[in-house]
């Protein structure tokens, strides 16, 4: 075959897109284009694409292969070529050593080298690729696989290097094609292979070790060579080049450091680089001991050092060693053994070995976890491995994720995971979040459910003490990966679903709950249960208190994680008083324990018991009065008129107080404590604390017949209503049934628990069993029992009814003796005709209790899912069924037992019959294909199961049934059942190009699926084609492209339709939707295609559209099938022509299409078709008059009643009109047009002027340039508007007219052309207001005066007629002028008519400059007045122009406004802050009058948001600040101080004088509310502090004042302001501050400093002396001398810093009161307080004080 040209395209895809260019040859081209290419070329490609060379070359096939094949053609006999030839032969063909050097090897180099440093982020890793290779080498039958690593410091190589390497393997050997693959690159001979069993993937292998050599050597086979990483100075190429070794080493050397004469087959000699010697000793040190768990070969693994010194070792040798002891088949998909681990490495023996429970499980892989790297893989294998006590560790972290080897990931799980994973390129962890993975872990929870119920529950000998170990195994612990926590919630949720947990049970065989289901004990309770049953106490009916208990192997504190995590909770309460009411544990256990018993009750009696039913059971002993031994309640013991509880306070005086009751048995109710417990009680431990409990909570003291014999009938007719007591000591009388104790029955060692409790059985108690005397007769033990058992019907298995529901025990293993019990029970049950409850036949039905065998192993099944079949019969099936293995009742176990009880069997579910067995493996198969798709194996398995029975003479039917109906058989339509699939060849050839068939997967199965024609015939696959129509019809292909049909499969398709007839109904109608016509316009539609036929081919000819059916297509054939075709729907007569011909015609309408050639062509075939028979269908005639095929002048298309042909009486009124006359143009219709005027007329076309009379109002059309439209066109225009009036309505044009005249400016007016319905026409009385060129008037002079005669006409057209109706046009024209007179003329016409403008757009105001200059303005920049004048710059001020008249017509109809607003005068403000400038007096009082005569809400909130700067006061200008740096003056001291200080002025302007206009507290009251701050609220006070060293000299308090009457006048006002509320003891405490001052008369002044900050960042400081301070920190205060010859100034001022400081330091909480207390201390101060003047103060001023103020005064100045 020769090979396809490469394409320029395809060359250039190379190197812009190489992975899809190797991608397009991977599937265009065969091997032999491939085996054609240059091996330089494909080399290109390789390296581009970053891809691993996959096909075999000539140039890269093996050498050894080429020289054979060589010398097989010279002589017919193949010869083998040595090691060394072999070599020598790769070195000189492969790399051109010795021959022309090839350019590509540099670039292969590099490619190899980034490769290898890539791979892995550690060097390390290259020790795991070496084990992962060992894993998949090949071992010869009978090795013991192992791996030994040994490092020596012996240049053996002679390279130099300080330490080398050594690799031990004793596997097969390298062969030829290893070889070959080692010296390639990506040529792994393990590639496709993981199938079989091959963990390595990276894809690089041995060439990891260049990592750590640069000259890594390999022995083996008789191989000695070695790779170099440096390039080859022969070929330029390094890492892949193989050099011959003769020596250095030597054999000698290697069998040296081996320490043996005898090599292994493969040794790896690896000098080390050195900065890679200590690296590689860490890790050899720190080889993981587990790394051989998972690994199914090697079973050694050794590391050691070899040094002449042995001193100089310093890598920890260790010796691994692996072990499967057993394995053992668990079901069809898992399989469990134990693998034995154990590691010397001289440390402690208990550390060098360790056991595994291995649990390995098979899960199909899901299609949407499928992943590149897997696609062969179609099966999950999951190993699950369980450490058996400490694992191997060696001190490291033991990982918990295995991929064959170790990860570094740790989940903190007690068990580790083994998969095959997707790793991460470092291979330290897997990928989480990879698809594959996901599914993997997803499984995880199902094997470890599967594995951790085979440990516990499948070990039937093992004793239950040693199940509760393997709970340790449960993931309780979180794990620091999220995902890996979702696979722990998930093991939890399955578990705790499942029956895992062991109870405690006396039968003979485990049974298990789930955990919700059992409950724990109290440890000291669990003591006494243990104590009592090794006393013989029964404890049978444990778990008969609706709660099952856990067994007490588990029930342990060491256990409390693991029963947290399952949910398993302790038992209520009440149950404590049911068991010890149920078991005999106070009477059957001795009274050591019994007095245990009591201790136990009494520790917990406050916590648990005190309001129980512990108080209503019989617990207390006693021995009555008649001498014999009872039990008590509590609350019999305790109820005032009951019995009394009697204990001896001696032990020698119990037996005689003991008698002395029995002798007087009516005299009292005393009960004694019996004589054998008293005694114990004397010894017990704890006896103080339980007889605190008897005696203060079961209140008890201390103290120093005629013989006669009744019949049968009388004895059943009393036991029918006698009372019987049941386990919990309740007496009944009613009852559904009689359950015989439980110990020592069968129902206790078959279930364990009492299901019949909830249907009313009585559980008879255990007293029953005992012996007893009586009335002189003493009775046997268990011989009440026998007479219960003959009269009142108490019943044990199997003679018992079953209850109606599940039980427990059945769900595991049972032992022979019970599970023959259970037959015998059923067997019972059928001989009496008993209906067995539905539930009760459930659980046995669907337990797995009963034993099987499956290909010679034991295990457990239900019954519903076992087989009791002839041993020849089951060995035969189990041998046959690869996939499903046939559960046989294990006849070894049971003996012949089983075959006494078929029909027990049967009922429980058991099969017996062939065909159950074969509808069994189907079921399963099916089951596993509902669950995932079947593997290719397993289909291959149902097909050799099949054959089997075939070639076994064996029926087919039962199981060919089970599976045919299944969607397992992978097809080509995806997954099918075999019934209705087809196995494809050659007869279904031509079925397969139109139709789905549901072909076998031939690509998946491979040919071996040929081989079972018979068996895939048998289940319904379709064999060979047999006129098999319907499945051709059935599976047709609607969505196939049908355009390339072949000639078989068109015939094909047509024999479909004749055979099936009306059943090809859907066939046709989908091939209608398809081309799959051949025509000789290619493939067609069957509806488009025409037979063709010369009596009325002039219809074909019309259009070249029309397709006829390609005669060659399929020869003469094809008319065979002419009624098949015709049901296609191709056209073959004439009528079906017509009508074909008429929508085609209609399409070429609707597309515009109908040409110059197509319409002549239609009319000359009209006029030949006329006359004859062949007449067009009515609705093409309409098609032809009514739709828009015809083109006109225009370009645009119409129906030929829409359309003119041109004649001269259209000329008159053509320049103003558009017409549509059919298109004459050369490029169009042409002159020819005219030969068939009749043809047209006869479609309706126009062609006489009185009937087109009509499109002149239609297309009426004026020219762009209205100056070309002539007076004459205007006037006949006008002419032609009244004839239109005549016609039709006077007063009513046609919308579209009328809309075409005003969309155009042709009317000529006095200044331009404009719209009708924008012109006037002037006449007189528009002449008594304007001039005729005042407004938009018609030009008469250009019209002539005629124009005045086609007034209405005007009229009609919108011409302005009347003067009182003008005004919206006179006021448009009105920007127009520029002459004032003029302006003024109009707004007088205007105000006259009231006109009011539409418009922003018309209020506009003319502003002259003189008479013929000035500007348009908007009415918002225009004020009437402006009285201040303040705003002649800013705004126009109409009243300087025009008259009153107008003012008001502006104000009405311009909305101009009067006067200037507040935003006028705040903009007015802005643009004076703007400035920088000052501003004249007049003008700020001007502009805050006007504020202040204003002044509002609204204006308050515009100027606080707009003003930035008030006036200051800068002489006789004003100047203006930031209104954050200006201040009122509300403190004129203040004032006094910042004037004399501060330049310029910081206090805001006022008129001075004060103006009636602008009042001054208005003004500075607008300030306080825009924002101007008080100067007293903005300034910042500090008291300087007094210099150290002034001279101060102490004072009397009286001397500054500071005496009784100051005290008076502030305790009066204090305690008189309610307002106030200070109550006498705070107002003392207030005082009594001033009475601790410490008063000095200071030489200087007090200074006081006042700071004001401002916006600028400086502050303004001024100072100020005081005369007096006060210090509240020191309790000082600081005074200057009061000179009283000073005059009344420095009287006053003295008083008022005094007044000041004292009503501060006395009010310094209260502001608000300060400033009224200051003033009397002022005016006080001017009294010197004297004591009557304040007394007169104090009453003008409403103030007293209390007696208790007066009482303070008295102890405060008591001198006084």
């Amino acid at each position: 075959m020769q090979s396809p040209p490469i394409r320029t395209w395809e060359l250039g895809t190379l190197f812009l897109y190489p992975r899809l260019f190797l991608l397009h040859f991977h599937f265009r081209f065969h091997s032999c284009f491939l085996s054609s290419l240059p091996l330089s070329f494909y080399l290109l490609v390789c390296l581009l694409c970053k891809v691993s060379v996959s096909y075999k070359f000539p140039a890269l096939q093996s050498s050894s292969h080429l020289r054979a094949s060589a010398e097989f053609e010279e002589t017919g006999q193949a010869k083998m070529l040595t090691p060394i030839e072999h070599i020598e032969e790769i070195r000189k063909t492969k790399f051109s050593i010795g021959g022309q050097e090839n350019p590509l090897t540099e670039d292969l180099h590099q490619a190899v080298k980034n490769l290898s440093a890539e791979l892995y982020a550690k060097d390390v890793h290259f020790l795991m690729e070496l084990i992962q290779n060992a894993e998949d080498n090949e071992y010869s039958e009978g090795v013991k696989p192992s791996l030994e690593f040994i490092i020596t410091s012996r240049d053996i190589t002679g390279s130099g290097a300080s330490d080398t390497l050594l690799v031990f393997n004793n596997e097969k050997g390298f062969s030829t094609k290893n070889i070959e693959s080692i010296c390639s690159v990506g040529r792994s001979t393990k590639k496709g292979n993981r199938k079989r069993g091959y963990i390595g993937e990276k894809g690089i292998g041995f060439k990891s070790v260049f990592l750590i050599s640069s000259q890594p050597y390999i022995f083996s086979n008789g191989y000695q060579i070695r790779f170099n990483e440096e390039p080859c100075p022969h070929c330029g190429l390094g890492y892949i080049v193989p050099e011959w070794v003769d020596e250095s080493p030597t054999l000698s050397d290697l069998k040296q450091v081996y320490g043996s004469n005898s090599l292994p087959t493969t040794t790896l000699i690896l000098p080390l680089k050195p900065d890679k010697v200590k690296p590689v000793k860490q890790q050899l040190s720190s080889i993981h001991p587990e790394v051989l768990l998972f690994l199914s070969k090697i079973k050694s693994l050794s590391v050691r050092e070899n040094n002449e010194d042995p001193k100089l070792n310093t890598v920890k040798a260790i010796s691994i060693l692996s072990e499967t002891n057993f394995v053992m088949r668990k079901n069809i998909d898992a399989e469990s053994y134990i693998v034995h681990l154990s590691a010397d490495d001289d440390k402690d023996a208990s550390d060098r070995e360790c056991s595994y429970h291995m649990w390995r499980q098979r899960f199909p892989v899901r299609d949407e976890n499928r992943v590149e790297r897997r696609m062969e893989v179609d099966e999950w294998v999951i190993t699950l491995a369980f450490p058996i006590g400490r694992r191997l560790n060696r001190g490291m972290s033991s990982p918990s994720i295995y991929a064959f080897l170790p990860t570094e990931m740790f989940a903190n799980f007690p068990f580790i995971i083994q998969a095959d994973f997707v790793l991460a390129s470092s291979r330290e962890t897997i990928l989480l979040d990879n698809n594959w993975n996901r599914g993997i872990l997803d499984c995880v929870p199902s094997a470890f459910l599967n594995a951790f119920v085979s440990l516990v529950k499948m070990q039937e000998d093992a004793p239950i003490s040693t199940l509760a170990s393997m709970f340790c195994f449960l993931p309780i612990q979180t794990s620091s990966f999220e995902k890996l926590n979702s696979v722990r919630k998930s093991i939890q949720e399955k578990l705790m679903e499942e029956n895992i947990i062991p109870c405690e049970s006396y039968m003979e065989q485990k049974f298990f709950c789930k955990p919700r289901e059992v409950g724990r004990l109290l440890p000291d309770f669990w003591s006494i249960l243990i104590k009592a049953r090794k006393q013989g106490v029964s404890l049978h009916n444990l778990s008969s208190h609706d709660t099952y208990i856990i067994s007490s192997s588990f029930d342990r504190q060491d256990y409390d994680e693991i029963l947290s995590f399952l949910g398993v909770k302790a038992v209520n309460y009440e149950w404590y008083p049911k068991c010890i009411r149920s078991s005999n544990l106070v009477m059957g256990a001795s009274d050591d324990v019994y007095l245990e018993l009591l201790l136990f009750i009494t520790e917990n009696w406050s916590s648990i018991f005190q309001y129980t039913n512990i108080n209503d059971i019989p617990l207390v002993k006693c021995i009555g009065p008649d001498g014999n031994l009872c039990l008590f309640t509590i609350t019999e013991l305790t109820q005032w008129n009951g019995v009394r509880l009697c204990v001896s306070g001696f032990l020698n005086h119990a037996s005689w107080m003991i008698a002395w009751s029995k002798q007087f048995i009516v005299a009292a109710h005393l009960y004694f404590l019996p004589k054998s417990t008293l005694k114990s009680l004397c010894s017990f431990s704890k006896k103080d604390k339980l007889m605190y409990w008897l005696t203060n909570q079961v209140k008890a003291s201390v103290f120093n017949v005629y013989e006669n014999y009744l019949s049968k009938e009388q004895v059943d007719g009393l036991c029918a209503f006698m009372p019987l007591v049941d386990n919990y000591g309740r007496v009944a009388i009613t009852k559904s049934g009689v359950l015989v104790p439980a110990r020592g029955s069968n129902w206790v060692g078959l279930i364990g628990s009492n299901p019949w409790r909830q249907e009313g059985f009585l559980e008879l108690g255990e007293d029953y069993l005992l012996s007893g005397f009586f009335a002189g007769v003493k009775t046997p033990e268990k011989g009440l029992l026998k007479f219960l058992e003959t009269h009142v019907g108490a019943s044990d298995i199997p003679y018992v009814s079953p209850p109606n529901a599940a039980i427990p025990t059945i769900s595991a293993p049972l032992t022979k003796k019970n599970a023959v019990l259970l037959l015998q029970w059923i067997h019972n049950l059928k001989c009496k005709g008993i209906r067995i409850p539905e539930k009760f036949l459930t659980s046995i039905k669907e337990g797995s209790w009963l034993r099987v065998s499956i290909s010679g192993c034991s295990c457990y099944r239900p019954p519903s899912q076992s087989f009791l079949l002839t041993s020849s019969l089951g060995t035969l099936l189990q041998s046959g069924s690869v996939l499903v293995d046939i559960p046989l009742i294990d006849e070894n176990f049971y003996g012949e037992t089983m075959n006494e009880f078929k029909e027990e069997l049967k009922t429980m579910g058991v099969m017996f019959e062939y065909k159950e067995a074969c509808e069994f493996i189907g079921k399963r198969l099916m089951s596993l294909a509902d669950s995932s798709n079947l593997t290719r194996n397993n289909v291959f398995s149902i097909l050799n199961f099949i054959k089997f029975l075939r070639e076994n003479y064996l029926p087919l039917d039962s199981f060919i049934q089970s599976i045919s109906g299944g969607r397992w058989l992978r097809t080509l339509r995806g997954d099918r059942s075999p019934d209705g699939s087809v196995l494809f060849d050659d007869e279904w050839k031509a079925a397969s190009q139109v139709s789905d068939i549901p072909f076998i997967d031939q690509e998946f199965y491979g040919g071996e699926i040929l081989c079972f024609k018979t068996e895939l015939k048998l289940l319904g696959v379709i064999i060979g084609f047999n006129k098999n129509y319907q499945l051709v019809v059935n599976c047709f292909n609607s969505s196939a492209n049908l355009s390339s049909l072949t000639e078989e499969a068109f015939t094909l398709i047509l024999r479909c339709i004749r055979s099936l007839g009306n059943s090809s109904g859907e066939l046709i109608r989908c091939l209608k939707e398809k081309k799959c016509i051949k025509t000789n316009r290619g493939y067609k539609f069957p509806r488009e295609t025409f037979l063709y036929s010369p009596e009325w081919s002039c219809l074909l000819h019309v259009f070249n559209s029309l397709s006829q059916i390609d005669e060659n297509f399929s020869g003469t054939s094809l008319l065979l099938y002419k009624n098949e075709l015709k049901q296609l729907g191709i056209v073959v007569a004439f009528e079906e022509a017509a009508k074909v011909f008429a929508r085609e015609f209609e399409q070429h309408v609707l597309s515009l299409s109908i040409r110059k050639e197509n319409l002549l062509l239609f009319l000359e075939c009209c006029r030949k078709l006329k006359g004859t028979p062949y007449k067009f269908p009515s609705g093409l005639k309409q098609t032809i008059r009514e739709k828009k095929w015809l083109r006109s002048c225009f370009g645009d298309y119409r129906s030929p009643k829409e359309c003119i042909l041109f004649g001269p009486d259209w000329e008159l009124i053509s320049p103003i009109t558009l017409l549509p006359f059919i298109d004459e143009s050369e490029s169009c219709y042409g002159k020819n047009i005219y030969d068939y005027k009749n043809e047209l007329k006869g479609v309706g076309v126009v062609t006489e002027f009185h009937e087109g009379a009509k499109f002149v109002a239609s297309g009426i059309r004026f020219p762009s340039n209205p100056s070309t439209v002539t007076s004459e066109s205007v006037l006949c225009l006008l002419e032609c508007t009244r004839n239109m009036q005549q016609q039709g309505k006077k007063d009513s044009l046609p919308d579209a007219f009328l809309k075409r005249v005003h969309s155009h400016e042709w009317l000529k007016r006095y200044a331009g052309y404009r719209t009708p319905d924008n012109c006037c026409l002037f006449d007189s009385k528009w002449g008594s207001f304007l001039n005729q060129k005042d407004g938009p008037f018609i030009d008469e002079g250009f019209y002539g005066s005629g124009i005045s005669s086609y007034r209405e006409e005007l009229h009609a057209l919108g011409v302005t007629l009347n003067v009182e109706n003008g005004c919206r046009l006179i006021a448009g024209y009105l920007s127009s002028h520029s002459n004032f007179a003029t302006i003024v003329r109009i707004y007088r016409y205007l105000s006259e008519f009231k006109w009011e403008p539409d418009c922003d757009s018309a209020k506009v105001i003319w502003i002259p400059n003189g008479k013929e200059d000035g500007e348009w303005v908007s009415p918002k920049e225009c004020v009437i007045h402006d009285k201040d004048g303040l705003f002649g710059a800013k705004l126009n001020v109409l009243e300087k122009y025009y008259d009153l008249r107008l003012l008001s017509f502006f104000s009405s109809a311009l909305d101009v406004k009067s006067h200037p607003s507040i935003g006028d005068y705040c903009q007015l403000w802005k643009e004076w802050e703007n400035s920088g400038r000052k501003i004249t007096l007049a003008n700020c009082c001007a502009f805050w009058a006007y504020i202040a005569e204003h002044w509002s809400s609204k204006a308050e909130k515009t100027l606080a948001e707009s003003l930035v700067k008030v006036p200051v006061d800068a002489g006789s200008e004003i100047s203006l600040l930031r209104k954050c740096d200006v201040f009122i003056a509300d403190d004129l001291q203040l004032k006094d101080l910042f004037e004399k200080s501060s330049s310029p002025s910081i206090f805001v302007w006022y008129p001075q004088p004060n103006l009636s206009y602008l009042p001054r507290r208005k003004l500075l009251e607008i300030y306080r509310k825009i924002g101007v701050r008080n100067i007293s609220e903005s300034v910042q006070k500090q008291e300087i502090s007094l210099l150290v060293g002034m001279q101060l000299k102490p004072v009397n308090p009286k001397e500054v004042l500071i005496g009784r009457g100051l005290f008076k006048l502030i305790l009066g006002f204090l305690a008189a302001k309610p307002s106030l509320k200070v109550e006498a003891e705070r107002r003392h405490e207030s005082m009594e501050k001033l009475l601790r001052l410490s008063i000095y008369e200071a030489a200087a002044p007090v200074e006081i400093s006042y700071s004001l900050p401002l916006s600028s960042g400086d502050t303004v400081i001024v100072k100020a002396c005081r005369m007096v301070r006060w210090e509240k920190e020191s309790s000082k205060l600081f005074t200057q001398k009061l000179e009283r010859t000073g005059g009344h100034k420095k009287l006053i001022e003295y008083a008022t810093y005094f007044a000041e400081v004292i009503s501060k330091g006395v009010l310094w909480e209260d502001e608000d009161h300060m400033f009224e207390l200051c003033e009397l201390i002022k005016l006080g101060c001017l009294l010197d307080f004297n004591e009557e003047a304040i007394g007169f103060l104090m009453k003008t001023k409403n103030l007293q004080i209390f007696k208790e103020d007066e009482e303070f005064l008295a102890s405060a100045f008591p001198l006084d």
